[in-house]
């Protein structure tokens, strides 16, 4: 469950940052609109997921996730380059976020090194 909490404040994130762009700098109301009410949502659910995810676990899985599909998206809708650096980039943010991950779920004397 926290998990998918978590996911939904990556879908309303990824949301808001690409109506941000269709915003064209707050000058489109409903892509505006739409930017200001993902980004609460967003928001909130990163603060519920929080009560379950250590601070820099759930921001780096929302940071990380939330770029590397916006970088698709960004693709997709507007054409940006795909480049070898590119690809390399986003598979390194997936790696570091599966890391954190599996970090998050060992056990308390691993991560003190006993």
């Amino acid at each position: 469950m926290k998990m998918l909490v978590l996911l939904g404040a990556i879908l309303f994130e990824v949301i808001a940052t690409t109506s941000l762009k269709m915003s064209y700098g707050f000058t489109k109301l409903i892509p505006s609109l739409v930017t200001v009410i993902g980004y609460f949502c967003s928001f909130y659910l990163l603060s519920l997921a929080l009560k379950s995810f250590s601070l820099g676990t759930a921001y780096a899985i929302w940071s990380g996730l939330g770029t590397a599909i916006t970088v698709i998206v960004g693709v997709i809708l507007w054409h940006e380059s795909v480049s070898l650096p590119r690809i390399i980039g986003i598979l390194l943010v997936i790696i570091g976020v599966i890391v954190l991950n599996m970090a998050e779920s060992l056990p308390a004397e691993v991560h003190q090194g006993q």
